[in-house]
């Protein structure tokens, strides 16, 4: 907000010099454009508009007199000028909050003396009281109202004071200490208002000090304030050193935000109050690093300088807490912690527990959480994380989604399983690998395929000039199902070639794994939820296995069954070692038979049984650093390769 004597000089200025732009009168007073548009477009102060009153020129002090004690009031004094104004305002319409804005005044306090100003007689419908006898009733009601504890301890010190202040060299602290030495805890700032209060000690001098052009203006504000009869000190200065020192500060800071200031020259405007290599780092932060940096790095490099923190928080439209903290920062982390915020913390979108909790629940249909939706929302995301007690936004779950690869267009067809016993499913795996004994196996089975033998597109390195191309119409040479099982424990592959897929093949390879693994005590078969996992003499052959009678003859394992939940190929771990081997031996791959490819992919998989032979791991990690997810069942885990899907 603009002072009145500069209200004053700007509707001078444009008055007596009509061409003067905004912009010379911004620059000549130092206030912005919009403040200066403003002043003008306003047809009076908006500050104190009372008719007759001093304060629509300037505001003098007045001290009021206390006709019992013949001093002043005891409490902070708040202009009774000041008062009837905002009461003037509040009586013509305007509303507390405007009148606090307009005065300065804290809303609490205008609204106390708006009630004593009520109980005095004032009201909107009725004619306002004359101004006089308001302003006496109100000094009544006020003094009556301050009556604090501090005071009338001190008042038992009454005769003590007198004495001491009979010594010229007495000072308001030395009273302060002699008082709580007699056992009087008031504070020093109750003292003072004591001794001025009750004694003619220590009440400084008045002045209205205006700031204006010589003429017209001046003259009329000496006159109005004369009236008054008050003394008033006019100069003619446009700017004050305060002024001057605060438009020397922003020049500084805006040469360095520029680039305008050399190292040279800041290190010896600062001195040497920290080491050169800190001045340097500073420096370039505050050149070339984005806006957050740069404001940290100057604030440093300003109040090094001596420039005080509320002329860097304006100048920066940052808050003071801002400054103080990027100074504290630097003095007790060190200079890496302004320039950057690596490794601070860990981001909640980077946090692994959440990460894994998203997809989680991006792997459960949402009517499992009691939403009647076929697909999932950020909001609805955010609200069962909240339930959950992990609270997150929608920026941090994007984020999250975005980093994985996926989109919201392939999440209704990967992420999603609309099983409405997913949870049941889900658990009864879980329950099988947390309790699986050394005598028992668990196998993910799946096929690959078909897939043609022809050739390939994929990413490869090629020379500078060089665009790789895949026909779009090509000759087939054949093509290939891969039908194979994936043992969890002991991370080996059991594959062969089939011509279809149908039960025939599942019931192959159940026969096979049996006689394999023939000194299990028990094996469990997961897949999804094709037709052909599923048929009746699939179902009838494992119940043939299980008998008692064929058991005995044979000495076959128990078979059990763990079918994964519907549409929720995700789960299958054996589709991230398949991911894998496509992306080693299929993608850039022109085989010229089928025998061919089958000999390479019968390599592949020899070549990895006998890795984790030699080292045994059950499956987790990326395998050779070709397969793209980690091949583990975990209800977060996503083994389809978003890139690749078969």
């Amino acid at each position: 907000m603009i002072l009145i004597e500069e209200w004053l000089i700007i509707r001078n200025l444009k008055r007596n010099h009509p061409d003067m732009g905004t912009r010379k009168i911004a620059q000549f007073l130092g206030r912005s454009r919009g403040a200066i548009r403003k002043a003008l477009a306003s047809g009076y102060y908006r500050r104190y508009s009372r008719d007759g009153c001093v304060a629509a020129f300037a505001e003098p002090v007045i001290v009021l007199p206390n006709t019992e004690t013949g001093g002043s009031m005891a409490r902070r004094n708040i202009l009774m000028n000041r008062i009837v104004d905002g009461i003037y305002q509040w009586y013509k319409g305007s509303s507390a909050q405007e009148v606090s804005r307009s005065l300065g005044m804290d809303r609490k306090t205008l609204r106390k003396y708006l009630v004593m100003a009520k109980q005095c007689g004032l009201d909107r419908t009725h004619p306002l009281p004359d101004e006089y006898k308001l302003t006496q009733k109100l000094e009544t009601l006020r003094r009556v109202t301050y009556d604090v504890p501090a005071m009338n301890a001190l008042d038992k010190l009454r005769g003590d004071i007198k004495q001491w202040l009979a010594d010229p060299s007495i000072t308001v602290k030395k009273i302060w200490r002699l008082a709580a030495e007699r056992g009087i805890t008031a504070g020093y700032t109750s003292v003072k208002r004591y001794l001025r209060a009750q004694f003619p000690f220590g009440i400084p001098e008045v002045t209205v000090r205006i700031t204006t052009t010589p003429g017209y203006i001046g003259r009329r504000i000496q006159e109005e304030v004369a009236e008054k009869g008050l003394d008033t000190y006019i100069t003619s200065e446009h700017r004050t050193y305060r002024r001057e020192r605060n438009e020397k500060d922003n020049v500084w800071m805006r040469r360095l935000l520029q680039g305008d200031m050399s190292f040279d020259e800041l290190s010896r405007d600062i001195g040497d109050p920290i080491p050169p290599g800190d001045t340097a780092k500073l420096y370039e932060c505050a050149l070339c690093r984005p806006i957050r940096y740069r404001n940290r790095a100057l604030s440093v490099l300003s109040l090094l300088k001596g420039i005080s923190q509320r002329r860097i928080s304006e100048y920066l439209l940052i808050a003071r807490k801002s400054v103080n903290r990027s100074y504290t920062t630097y003095k007790t982390q060190g200079v890496q912690s302004i320039v950057s915020d690596k490794g601070k913390r860990l981001l909640r979108q980077d946090d692994p527990v959440y990460v894994d909790k998203v997809f989680s629940i991006l792997h459960s249909p949402p009517s499992s959480f009691g939403f009647t939706r076929t697909s999932w929302r950020q909001e609805d995301i955010k609200k069962v994380l909240a339930d959950s007690q992990m609270p997150l936004s929608r920026t941090d779950i994007r984020s999250i989604i975005k980093k994985s690869g996926f989109k919201y267009r392939k999440a209704r067809t990967v992420l999603t399983s609309n099983d409405p016993k997913y949870q049941a499913k889900l658990q009864d795996i879980k329950n099988i690998l947390a309790n699986l004994g050394p005598r028992e196996k668990f196998f993910s089975i799946d096929e690959y395929g078909p897939f043609a033998v022809k050739l390939q597109g994929g990413k490869s390195l090629v020379p500078p000039g060089t665009i790789k191309t895949v026909p779009q119409r090509q000759k087939s040479k054949g093509s290939i199902i891969l039908t194979a099982a994936l043992e969890l424990s002991t991370n080996q592959v059991t594959h062969f070639y089939s011509r279809k897929k149908n039960t025939a093949e599942m019931i192959k390879l159940l026969d096979n794994l049996i006689t394999k693994y023939a000194d299990e005590e028990c094996i469990y078969f997961s897949w999804d939820a094709a037709s052909w996992h599923a048929s009746r003499e699939l179902y009838e052959r494992v119940d043939m296995v299980n008998s008692d009678e064929y058991r005995s003859k044979t000495r076959c394992p128990l078979v059990r069954l763990a079918p994964l939940p519907t549409c929720a190929q995700f789960l299958n771990v054996i589709e991230s070692v398949f991911s894998g081997m496509a992306r080693a031996i299929i993608h850039n791959s022109d085989y010229q038979s089928v025998d061919e490819c089958q000999v390479a992919i019968d390599r592949y998989f020899d070549e990895r049984n006998q890795h984790y032979e030699e080292h045994p791991k059950k499956a987790g990690k990326r395998i050779w650093g070709k397969e793209r997810v980690e091949a583990a069942f975990k209800e977060s885990n996503n083994c389809k390769d978003p890139m690749y899907c078969r």
